[in-house]
């Protein structure tokens, strides 16, 4: 490779670091990175309490036997049968829901209606521009009919 095309293959990867997206994305992950401890405290805080209330604090305790008898090893490997460990799956659906519930209560609704807000201001301006467009062409072409009515009567005159 020649060294001319170097410095462009860089800018480009700069250019592409730099669009929006990419930042944008960037933030997002890291966002949600920090913002899955917030949710795992609040299922491990809150929810798994009230589902205790009902029966077990742990929601992985939840389970059914597909094939019995049904035993795990005390690290939690399977030691004889099928066991459906639904209870995890409900944990893990709860914090997709919380997740996504705070995600769009906390920053899609408010960007969405900040957005609509700046977008009904901007349409509110090229409105005002328009009426005063408008009023200036009809006053230039005001001025133009009489420019034009005084020479027609210039002439009508002589």
């Amino acid at each position: 490779m020649s060294e001319k095309n170097e410095p462009g293959i860089w800018q480009g990867f700069k250019a592409f670091l730099m669009r929006g997206n990419v930042v944008d994305l960037a933030v997002a992950v890291v966002i949600g990175a920090a913002f899955t401890n917030i949710v795992n405290s609040v299922v491990k805080g809150i929810i798994n309490p009230l589902v205790g209330a009902i029966g077990t604090k742990n929601l992985d305790s939840y389970s059914s036997c597909l094939k019995d008898p049904c035993a795990l090893n005390p690290d939690g490997t399977v030691k004889s049968g099928i066991p459906i460990m639904w209870g995890s799956v409900l944990g893990s659906t709860l914090s997709f829901v919380i997740t996504a519930a705070v995600v769009y209560f906390l920053m899609i609704l408010p960007m969405a209606k900040y957005l609509a807000r700046v977008e009904a201001r901007r349409r509110a301006r090229e409105g005002t521009r328009e009426v005063v467009e408008v009023t200036e062409l009809e006053v230039l072409k005001e001025i133009r009919d009489a420019l034009i009515a005084q020479r027609v009567s210039g002439h009508n005159e002589r």
